[in-house]
């Protein structure tokens, strides 16, 4: 079904406020619809854990028409997502994003053509060498689909790295965009602000984009891309190294 289909079969909810607001308490700031808590689908109170995440969430809700669309709201999506299904437990959230160094995107290289081998060579060599140095080992590169076993102290360089993330929004947003991506160096990359979100969408689209110049592009995965870039964008916010 395509989304305009999609859209059409399911009806959005009317808008029900016209102002929307951005209070600090308890040391997060929530967001205020005429003055009353948004909540989430479980009904909890939507907070940010900074500013500049709510100012962001808050822009979402003033850029509603006529109809509430959650599809245009990736930044409420994610931090529903966070306060509902992840804040009360995010350890298997964080070890779920680490067991993607094990078949990373970054790790599995074209053996031809030569201008592709040497496309994927200067966008991801670079970043595997900064993880390296992060996670405090090597890892193995490989052509074609087959596994590639990377070492295990290199794999528990990357479990110590993700040790030390404890906040929730973080995590959520490590693993969406490890997720999006494909690659948990990557999104490892733009947490540590490394990498750009740009950069970032770029390196992963590395294969995606050489196709799309052999063969042209698609109307629908284009949309799509542009979707998960909206995500990509959302989860990189909130991962920023400077929160505020």
């Amino acid at each position: 079904m395509s989304d305009s289909a999609r859209s059409n079969a399911v009806e959005l909810p009317k808008r029900f406020y016209e102002t929307v607001s951005v209070e600090a308490e308890d040391g997060v700031y929530a967001i205020r619809l005429d003055g009353r808590s948004v909540r989430t689908p479980s009904r909890r109170v939507l907070v940010a854990p900074s500013r500049r995440i709510a100012e962001i969430i808050a822009a979402e809700w003033r850029g509603q028409g006529e109809r509430i669309d959650p599809a245009t709201m990736p930044a409420t999506r994610l931090i529903n997502t966070v306060i509902d299904g992840i804040a009360d437990d995010p350890l298997p959230v964080r070890d779920d994003a680490a067991r993607f160094a094990e078949t990373d995107l970054l790790f599995y290289r074209a053996d031809a053509p030569e201008r592709l081998v040497e496309r994927q060579r200067l966008s991801w060599d670079p970043i595997v060498a900064w993880a390296e140095r992060l996670a405090g080992g090597r890892f193995v590169l490989g052509q074609g689909v087959m596994h590639v076993a990377q070492p295990p102290a290199t794999l528990e360089g990357v479990r110590r790295v993700l040790s030390s993330e404890t906040n929730p929004f973080r995590i959520a947003a490590l693993h969406q965009m490890t997720t999006l991506t494909g690659s948990v160096l990557i999104a490892l990359a733009v947490m540590h602000g490394h990498l750009d979100v740009d950069q970032a969408w770029v390196a992963a689209h590395v294969d995606e984009d050489w196709n799309i110049e052999q063969w042209g592009a698609d109307e629908e995965a284009e949309a799509r891309r542009a979707r998960r870039f909206a995500d990509m964008r959302a989860a990189a916010e909130m991962a920023s190294p400077n929160p505020d």
